[in-house]
C-alpha cells in the first residue's frame, strides 16, 4: 500500500481520472482486508464501528528498575530499557546526560526517549541518575540528596560512569561480547572518550551529541562572557556606537536569560559600578547625560567575566559556603582543572567507531567545537569517525535560534541517522 500511495501522489498531479479509479480501488483493498483480519464482514461496519479499526496494543519495549551501589554507602536509581521482542542477549547502550540535577528515568526525558526509540530498534538501552539526583521533584530540579549533589566533583561523575558501565554489561539482556556504546550530550560528552581510552575491551563505539571539545573554562567563557557581548553589539545597540540602553537590555528576554536573569543585578553586584555611574569611563560617554546607557566593553564585559570567574575559578568563601540548587562551587572548581577532550581524544583505539552530532545552532557547544574534535581525529588518522551538522536544530537538537537553546524531546530524525550508523555492516563486528 506505501508503494501504491506514492503512486497515487505522483499520479494526481497528471491523471486527475486514473487517480479516482485507483483510489476507489486502494479504498476496497484496505476494507477489505481490515474485514479479514478483525473476523468481521463489511455488512457489520455500522454496528461494529470503531472496532472495526481498533488496534490492540503491542508491547515493543520492557523496562527493569535498577539500583546502582556507587561506593560508600551512596546509590542512584537507574532502569534498563530492552526490546520487548526478538531473542537477546542484544548490542547494550549506556547514556550520559547534560549538566544539571535532572533526572533521566521519567518520560518527559528526552533521554527516555532516545532510549525507547533504540530499544525498540534492538538495543539494550542503560540510563542511570547522577548521584544524589533523585524522584524527589523540588522546583525545577530532583536533588535528593544534597550532601552528595553539593560535593559533586568531575572525578565522582567519572568513576560512576565506569560503574555503570560494568553494570550493563553484567545485565543478561546485554550481549557483552559486543562490548558497548557510550552515548554523551553536551557535558555527558567528557565521558565516553576517556571510559573509551581506559576500557577498549568494554567499548565498540561512542556517540558525542553537542560535544564539548576545548577545556570547560573556554565553553563558560563563551557561554557567559562572549555569546551576550556579541547579542549586545549585534541586536541591542542600534546607533553601533558600543552601548546599550539597560531598559531595552531588561525588556529583552533572551538577552536577560543570556546575562543570568537579571541585568540590573548582574550591574549593580560590581564593586565598582553603582546606579548613578553606569555608563563606563569611555571618551565618548563623558558628556553622555543618558544615565540609562551603559558601554558594552567598559561595563557589561566586566560585570560578565566577574560572574564568569565566580564560577570557574571560585572563592574561598565562595567554596566554603552551603551549595545551591544546580550549580556548586566545588563542581565548576573540578571541571575547570579539566585537561580538554580534544587533547586526549586521539588516544581513543582505531577500533572504535565515534560518531559526532551536532546541531547547526547550537547556543552552548557551537559547531566549531565538533569540527575541533573531527580536525583532532583527522590528525590522528582515527579510521572510523564520521561527524552530522543537523540545520536549524539547537543544543537540545531541537528547532533553535542561534542564541538561545529550545527545550523538549529531541527530533526523532537525530535518532534515526544515529540508528543508521549503529546498525551499519561495520558497527556489527
Amino acid at each position: 500500500m506505501t508503494v501504491a500511495l506514492l503512486n497515487l501522489d505522483y499520479c494526481r498531479k497528471n491523471c486527475d481520472v486514473l487517480y479516482v479509479s485507483i483510489t476507489i480501488i486502494a479504498v476496497f483493498l484496505f476494507a477489505m482486508s481490515v474485514s479479514i483480519l478483525s473476523g468481521s464482514t463489511l455488512d457489520h461496519h455500522t454496528t461494529a464501528g470503531a472496532d472495526v479499526y481498533a488496534q490492540p496494543y503491542v508491547e515493543t519495549v520492557k523496562h527493569r528498575n535498577l539500583t546502582i551501589d556507587l561506593g560508600n554507602g551512596l546509590e542512584t536509581n537507574a532502569q534498563l530499557t530492552v526490546p520487548a521482542v526478538g531473542e537477546g542477549p542484544f548490542p547494550g547502550v549506556i547514556i550520559f546526560p547534560g549538566a544539571g540535577p535532572y533526572s533521566v528515568l521519567p518520560s518527559t526525558s528526552p533521554y527516555s526517549h532516545m532510549a525507547e526509540y533504540l530499544s525498540e530498534r534492538g538495543f539494550a538501552v542503560l540510563r542511570y541518575d547522577k548521584r544524589g539526583v533523585g524522584p524527589m521533584f523540588l522546583p525545577n530540579f530532583t536533588i535528593s540528596d544534597s550532601n552528595a549533589w553539593g560535593n559533586l566533583t568531575f572525578d565522582n561523575l567519572k568513576q560512576d560512569a565506569e560503574t555503570a558501565l560494568s553494570v550493563l554489561l553484567q545485565q543478561p539482556e546485554v550481549n557483552a561480547t559486543k562490548k558497548a556504546t557510550l552515548i554523551g550530550h553536551s557535558e555527558g560528552t567528557n565521558f565516553p572518550p576517556r571510559l573509551a581510552a581506559e576500557n577498549p575491551d568494554k567499548v565498540r563505539n561512542i556517540v558525542l551529541m553537542a560535544p564539548v571539545a576545548e577545556k570547560w573554562t573556554d565553553i563558560i567563557y563563551f557561554q557567559e562572557v562572549d555569546k551576550p557581548v556579541l547579542y549586545a553589539e549585534n541586536i541591542l545597540d542600534k546607533g553601533d556606537l558600543g552601548q546599550i540602553s539597560v531598559k531595552e537590555g531588561s525588556k529583552d528576554p533572551i538577552f536577560q536569560n543570556l546575562v543570568g536573569g537579571n541585568l540590573t543585578e548582574l550591574l549593580l553586584s560590581q564593586t565598582n559600578v553603582t546606579e548613578n555611574n553606569r555608563s563606563g569611563t569611555l571618551p565618548e560617554q563623558e558628556n553622555n547625560t543618558n544615565d540609562d546607557l551603559i558601554s558594552i566593553e567598559g561595563v557589561l564585559k566586566p560585570a560578565l567575566v566577574r560572574e564568569y570567574e565566580n564560577e570557574t575559578s571560585p572563592s574561598t568563601s565562595l567554596l566554603s559556603a552551603k551549595c545551591i540548587a544546580a550549580y556548586c562551587p566545588g563542581y565548576g572548581k573540578s571541571f575547570s582543572a579539566l585537561p580538554s577532550v580534544i587533547g586526549m581524544i586521539g588516544n581513543v583505539s582505531s577500533n572504535t567507531g565515534i560518531l559526532i552530532l551536532i546541531g547547526e545552532n547550537d547556543s552552548l557547544t557551537p559547531p566549531n567545537q565538533a569540527l575541533l574534535m573531527q580536525q583532532r581525529l583527522t590528525e590522528v588518522n582515527h579510521p572510523d569517525h564520521q561527524i552530522i551538522v543537523f540545520p536549524n536544530l539547537g543544543h537540545s537538537f531541537l528547532p533553535s535560534n542561534q542564541w538561545i537553546d529550545s527545550h523538549g524531546l529531541m527530533e526523532e530524525y537525530v535518532f534515526q541517522d544515529l540508528f543508521e550508523w549503529l546498525s551499519s555492516p561495520s558497527r556489527q563486528k
